[in-house]
Formats: C-alpha cells, structure tokens, sequence
C-alpha cells in the first residue's frame, strides 16, 4: 500500500500551486506603494544618475559630456570647496551640543514627577512645527534692533551681534537655532533610558556608586546604540540643511551660510544646470555614504549592545 500510495503523493506535490485570492488582494493592497516607489524614487534616482553625465538647462534635450560636471566639481569650483566647509562648521557646533542637550532633557524628563507628560510634549512640539515658521520665529528672534536675544542681552550690558548680517555670527546664529529641534533626539534617548534594567543600578548602588558614577559606566553604555543612532541620523540632517539658509540668509554674507544643499538648489533652479546639479547630488549621496559606513565601522569600539559577547 506504501508503494502504490508514493505515485499518488508525487503527482500531488508536482501539480502547480493555484494563485489564491488572498494573495491577489495583497498584491492590490501593496501596489500603490510601489508604483509611488518607481515613480517618485527609484525612477528620480536613476534619472538623475543619467543626468549627472549630462549638460542640460532644463530646456531642450540633455547633451552626454561624460565626467565633466564631476571633473570641475572637484578641480575647478570654489563653491563645492566653500559649500563643504561650510557644512562641517555647522556639523562641528550642531551634532555635539544637539545631542549632548537632548541627553540632559532625556535625562530630566525620565524623573517620576507630576505633569511629566506636559513637559515631554512641549520638549517635542518643537520637532514637528513647520521649519519656515521656525526660520520666521527665528529671524524675529535675531534681529539686531528689536530681537528678544538682543534685548536679554542689553539687560546685563551686553551689545549683542548682528546675528544674521556678518560673517562671524551667522553660522553661531544657525547652530543655536538647530538646538531648537533636538525633540526627536531626546525621545529616541527616553525611550533608551526606560530600557536601561532597574537591576543594573540597585547592584550599583549597593556597591557604593553614586550617581554620576551609575551614569558614566550604566546609563552611558546602555545607551550606546541609540547614540549611535542620533549619531548617523545627524550627520545625514547636517547634509541636508536648506529651509532655514535660504529663508534667512540665502547662503550669506559673503556665503556663510552656503549649505551643500543651498549650492545644489542654486545649481539647479537658479542657473538651470540640472546636469551639473545632478552630479552634486550624487556627490552628496557618496558623502553621506563614507560618512555613514566609517560610523558604523567605528561602532565596533565603542557601541554595546545587551548580551553581546566581547
């Protein structure tokens, strides 16, 4: 019966698998987002690829100049050179005292007193109000003659700068005012602190460890791959600075203030040199790619992770 019964199971398993409806309909439930994919990414992408090879004004068809957009980026534009300069000053000041100030709130916000929810709002509302009112407030904010940070400064005797009119203090303005948003940073880190085990500092404490010690040696390395996180997700939103510069300074004085992104937006839709602009994007696309695999290649020294064998 085993024997008669094996040409039986073989030409079941060899008939073909029938297509279900249930699949159908999360064919049909999946499709939208990959037609927005290949439309609005992955065709945008590979386009600009094309492009970055390419001398076009936006006007006529695009004429093949192979690597020259990337042969003068690289040799013979001092805005490229300035545009990156700028963009690592901002990072220098940004990424450092963004995160160290939104470990602190974190930190504050993680206390069990009343009306905590209240404060963890307001800490995050700012991360979600729209970035052109942002860079509106903050120009008020800014203003030589009747800002508020010119007047607090006048009470204790202090002329304040022209914050976004000279050289030296408009790159300082746009670091303080990135400090703004550093909501999103500090719910990552709550959300870190609440996963840090409660045993590790009541073992701590019965050895003796103080605070700042249980902070420096439990808190800090539990944290370690949310700090990672914040870390990669800054360098790229560092790259990625447009809104506030063109609202406010349009890259200047004297371009001060000309972000990577900026340079690429007057490239493109203001000297309509799209091929020229795509080449910068791709640029900026290795950039953020060095950036981000040296990161992830010097967290081997310093990120831990709960479990992980060392």
């Amino acid at each position: 019966m085993t024997a008669r019964a094996r040409p039986l199971e073989v030409r079941q398993l060899s008939r073909p698998r029938r297509l279900k409806w249930s699949h159908v309909e999360g064919y049909f439930f999946v499709a939208p987002f990959f037609v927005g994919f290949v439309l609005f990414t992955l065709g945008p992408f590979i386009a600009s690829l094309a492009l970055s090879f390419t001398s076009w004004s936006l006007f006529g068809a695009p004429e093949f100049v192979g690597l020259d957009n990337y042969q003068q980026i690289l040799t013979n534009d001092p805005k490229f050179a300035t545009s990156i300069l700028v963009t690592l000053y901002f990072m220098a000041g940004h990424i450092p005292l963004s995160m160290a100030l939104a470990f602190v709130v974190a930190l504050l916000l993680n206390q069990k007193v009343r009306g905590m929810p209240l404060f963890r709002t307001l800490y995050y509302l700012p991360a979600v109000t729209a970035s052109v009112a942002t860079a509106i407030l903050w120009a008020w904010l800014f203003d030589p003659t009747f800002g508020l940070i010119n007047e607090g400064l006048a009470i204790i005797g202090i002329k304040g700068p022209n914050w976004l009119g000279v050289t030296t203090w408009a790159m300082p303005a746009f670091i303080i005012m990135s400090l703004w948003s550093i909501g999103e940073m500090m719910v990552i880190y709550l959300a870190a602190l609440q996963g840090v085990p409660q045993s590790l500092y009541e073992a701590a404490a019965i050895d003796g460890a103080g605070r700042w010690s249980r902070v420096w040696h439990i808190t800090i390395p539990m944290m370690t791959p949310a700090i990672f996180l914040t870390l990669i997700l800054q360098i790229i939103g560092s790259f990625q600075v447009f809104t506030s510069a063109f609202i406010l300074t349009n890259g200047g004085p004297g371009d001060a203030t000309l972000f990577y992104v900026l340079y690429l937006y007057e490239a493109a839709f203001q000297n309509f040199r799209m091929g020229y602009a795509s080449a910068l994007a791709w640029i900026l696309f290795m950039i953020i790619m060095a950036f981000t695999l040296f990161q992830v290649w010097l967290s081997r020294r310093w990120v831990y992770y709960e479990g992980e064998q060392r």
